[in-house]
């Protein structure tokens, strides 16, 4: 064993004392500093290319069930989720690192981990203690301590006014499932919508403004139809397919422009899987929804009238 000065033992205890104040206000994944948090530097790759990281990518991902200190998490499909809690935040220590289902995590935008929803995820964050609200993207897991529920990016604890703090008592109202090819663009434009009092239909299909485009293409013009719903209620239907795969594909591909479903058909040649969106309240919802579609490369879309208790999911 070396021998080991008590100055240096007192060094070392300042070095630590003051660790641990700087970590009471930037927590990591609840952890009061990376050294203590499982997944803090345990072979996450660190993101080494030139220019801003990339914001979006990955996979779609549940998972299987794990242990964090002693505590076991379950990931699961959780539609209609909407929970209060406490939220924490976390930014320098994961910075460029890889999030759990394959991301890229950037402290400065508008993301967050969860121990169990599906990656990635939207939803809606409320700060309670202030009302202040934001869209996040959940692609990571965590926290895994106390009541905490969510741990949002650094970038979005000062948009609910809560870093200097640390904590925060909150509301996590799940949206759906994020499309993978993702934007940051996107992510600010929801929130724009937000901030402006719009419904969740709507902010999930807000689309950036052109400046923040980075390969803007020309739009159709389009004159959405004004229809009669016979119990107030719209889809866009948006394409039929023979295979499931390619319902799958397309399904992700909207599934975050808000509510998209797969219904399953017998047609004269087999079976048949219908995707389509909604249901929505409101011709301007649906009109929304529409544009979505069209501008993800559906162009045969088109909005239906339709009685709400018609329509059955897969």
């Amino acid at each position: 064993m070396r021998n080991i000065s008590m100055s240096a033992v007192l060094f070392s205890a300042c070095l630590l004392a003051l660790a641990g104040c700087a970590s009471e206000k930037s927590t990591h994944h609840g952890f009061r500093s990376s050294g203590l948090d499982p997944f803090a530097g345990k072979g996450s790759p660190y993101y080494k290319g030139k220019g801003a990281i990339p914001f979006g990518g990955g996979r779609y991902q549940v998972g299987d069930a794990y242990q964090v200190a002693g505590r076991t998490f379950v990931p699961h499909e959780q539609p209609g989720y909407d929970k209060t809690g406490v939220a924490s935040w976390y930014g320098e220590a994961f910075h460029r690192r890889k999030t759990s289902n394959g991301e890229w995590f950037d402290m400065n935008t508008l993301t967050a981990a969860h121990a169990t929803l599906p990656l990635p995820s939207y939803a809606m964050v409320t700060n309670l203690d202030n009302g202040k609200q934001v869209i996040v993207r959940i692609n990571d897991r965590g926290p895994f301590v106390s009541t905490r529920i969510i741990d949002v990016s650094k970038r979005a604890a000062d948009a609910l006014g809560y870093r200097n703090k640390g904590t925060a008592n909150v509301r996590v109202k799940l949206l759906g499932p994020a499309p993978i090819n993702d934007t940051n663009a996107h992510m600010i434009a929801m929130n724009e919508k937000l901030q402006s009092g719009a419904s969740a239909t709507q902010v999930a299909v807000a689309k950036p403004r052109r400046k923040f485009v980075e390969q803007p293409v020309q739009e159709a013009a389009y004159e959405p139809p004004v229809l009669e719903p016979s119990n107030g209620g719209y889809v866009v239907r948006v394409a039929v397919f023979h295979n499931m795969d390619n319902a799958q594909s397309a399904y992700q591909a909207l599934a975050g422009f808000g509510p998209t479903q797969i219904i399953k058909a017998v047609g004269a040649s087999g079976p048949l899987y219908r995707v389509q969106m909604g249901p929505l309240d409101n011709q301007k919802d649906a009109d929304a929804a529409l544009e979505s579609a069209i501008a993800a490369g559906f162009d045969d879309a088109r909005v239906v009238a339709t009685t709400i208790t018609q329509v059955s999911s897969n």
